[in-house]
């Protein structure tokens, strides 16, 4: 079989789905590379480095999609303006896609229903389940300590004050104020990262252990409290909440939020569409130059006037809707999605078959449209409710 490789096409995306160390590990299990030219630049490795790892070097995309039996990428289908063609229908039937779909988000809905109808084997990598045998083929985890990391250096970037406390000769400049929601890998990275840069932190999560986590970071835990039967889902992780507790809870963040300058939400259901905890009204009662970093944005985002893959001014305030910014880290990123990608691979083709192992709960929580089939949970739920 042959795994194909393209370049990816989303703006500032430097990430590569495939290094030279994953295409040897690839020969190794029996599959052919082929990689578009140019494809890792972003990650600072060309083409003969891939090249002398076994891999086919590919003049074009339309190539790479035309030739290949799995293709391997990093974000989402887009529309490729090289050949006027959308990277969907450039896929052939029955081809195998592996990629981050985030196909609950409502944005991705369109594109989710169109692999369906192409009868597009399609795997998401974000709907890999979080358990123990899965954590090497985990890129949510991987990324997300980037993700954290990098929102608050974003947040700095577009801050117009400091953030530390400053000793001038006219005066103290007091610090300035981070909220972090949600205390996941991202959160908890964000706070790490605020600290540092002497912000004074504060984070809020409904899942009691998540709380702990973030009080021995040596961060204040605020918000309030709902029932662990609502907030905590399978493996530890949050739950969506019903409607009325989501409002008690914006009800806790209107006087947080109106008090930050800095604000990193990352609340995530897993394989859900993200729940909007900042209304608009909530953003317009912050100061100007304040500054929110929506992380959650490619399922949906936490914030109400949040514009997926795009910065804006909302009021005063700036708010940054980036879909790719562990593609801003793009070595070490590349570096660990790609061996995410390879133990996945491995793990989808363990029988040395084209046939996938439907009770496999990796292959069942990644698996999107099959045979022209919809089977992503998350998807259907949030499809159903259109």
């Amino acid at each position: 079989m042959l795994i194909g490789i393209p370049k990816e096409i989303m703006y500032k995306e430097n990430r590569v789905a495939a290094l030279p160390e994953t295409v040897e590990k690839f020969k190794k299990l029996g599959f052919d590379v082929i990689v578009e030219t140019k494809a890792g630049t972003g990650a600072f490795t060309d083409d003969e480095a891939y090249q002398k790892a076994g891999a086919e070097i590919a003049p074009d995309a339309a190539e790479v999609f035309d030739r290949s039996d799995i293709i391997l990428k990093v974000k989402e289908p887009l529309f490729n303006d090289q050949f006027s063609k959308h990277e969907i229908d450039m896929l052939k039937e029955n081809q195998v896609l592996i990629t981050f779909l985030h196909p609950a988000a409502p944005s991705n809905h369109g594109d989710v229903k169109k692999l369906q109808d192409r009868n597009i084997t399609a795997f998401t990598m974000d709907g890999i389940p979080r358990i123990s045998r899965a954590q090497r083929m985990d890129p949510l985890t991987s990324m997300s300590a980037i993700t954290g990391y990098k929102a608050i250096i974003i947040a700095a970037a577009n801050f117009p004050k400091f953030i530390p406390m400053i000793g001038t000769s006219i005066g103290m400049i007091k610090p300035a104020n981070i909220l972090v929601v949600g205390t996941g890998v991202v959160g908890l990275q964000a706070i790490a990262t605020g600290k540092r840069l002497g912000g004074v932190v504060k984070a809020v999560d409904i899942r009691p252990d998540a709380k702990k986590e973030a009080e021995s970071l040596g961060v204040k835990v605020v918000g309030f409290d709902a029932p662990p039967e609502l907030a905590i889902g399978e493996g530890g992780y949050a739950k969506a909440l019903p409607e009325e507790w989501l409002e008690k809870e914006r009800e806790a963040l209107v006087p947080l939020v109106a008090e930050s300058d800095i604000i990193i939400l990352s609340a995530l259901v897993p394989g859900e569409v993200a729940q909007h905890l900042i209304t608009e009204e909530m953003v317009e009662k912050m100061n100007p130059g304040s500054v929110i970093i929506d992380v959650s944005v490619d399922q949906g985002g936490n914030c109400a006037v949040t514009d997926p893959g795009k910065e804006l001014i909302h009021q005063g305030v700036y708010i940054c809707g980036i879909k790719n910014i562990p593609g801003s880290l793009p070595v070490h990123s590349s570096w660990l999605y790609a061996n995410n990608l390879y133990y996945f691979v491995e793990n989808l083709f363990k029988n040395r078959t084209g046939e996938f192992d439907m009770n496999d709960e990796i292959i069942k929580g990644a698996l999107v449209t099959h045979k022209g089939k919809l089977y992503h949970e998350g998807t259907l739920k949030a499809m159903g409710a259109e």
